[in-house]
């Protein structure tokens, strides 16, 4: 175990900052909050658009669990039970870890609230949408927001690795129970396949690709 600690931290010291300010403001940007509202506003016009209201509250509602149970468990039960320093709080190296504007998170960073929230969300949706071109780019978008996280000295890889697999395992339970309401309350089959079309669909894309767009060019200002 002490092995893989030790490895861990070396991890994060080769994959952590840059001399870049390009760099340093993209992620900066990346990892907030507020930037991706416009994707929030395609998946919810994609929900809306397919589905009778019933429907729709019920998939709003699973998101909504999703995020609840991933955020609980990593934030309610990992961290205060196994209380690992975040990099920058790390005693042997937290003066060695590049930081952006200040920022070091909490005191303890195992395992990831992001990744965890941010894999759940794609593990439900992709199942949910069934479309390849969507899941690859809320893939990208996810391991994106995950290596921010590192990025920014935040998290360790471990942690991050961890985080992903608690939010696909959130991800992937809360649909098949998704699945077994619709059954018991629209006496629907178990599948979605089918549902969502990618006319509908590619405005998740176009929305991820403008706000890259912007990010971008937001990342440029120094």
């Amino acid at each position: 175990m002490d092995e893989l600690i030790r490895f861990d931290k070396e991890l994060l010291l080769a994959m952590n900052g840059s001399d870049s300010p390009f760099w340093d403001n993209f992620m900066w940007i990346h990892t907030g909050t507020l930037v991706w509202i416009p994707l929030i506003v395609a998946l919810l016009y994609v929900v809306i658009k397919n589905n009778a209201w019933r429907e729709t509250l019920l998939v709003f509602v699973m998101l909504a669990v999703v995020v609840l149970l991933a955020d609980r468990i990593s934030s309610g039960f990992f961290k205060p039970f196994f209380h690992r320093f975040r990099p920058t709080h790390d005693p042997e190296i937290m003066g060695l870890v590049d930081i952006v504007n200040g920022y070091r998170g909490g005191k303890y960073g195992f395992l990831s609230s992001h990744a965890a929230n941010s894999f759940g969300l794609v593990t439900f949706l992709a199942l949910l949408f069934r479309q390849k071109i969507v899941t690859g780019a809320m893939v990208l978008w996810a391991l994106l927001h995950c290596y921010s996280r590192i990025y920014l000295g935040v998290h360790f890889p471990g942690d991050i690795l961890c985080g992903i697999l608690l939010g696909m395992l959130v991800g992937w339970g809360v649909y098949w129970a998704y699945l077994l309401l619709r059954r018991k309350l629209f006496a629907e089959p178990l599948t979605t396949k089918g549902i969502y079309s990618w006319k509908d669909t590619r405005w998740v894309v176009a929305a991820l690709a403008l706000i890259y767009l912007f990010i971008i060019a937001m990342a440029f200002v120094d």
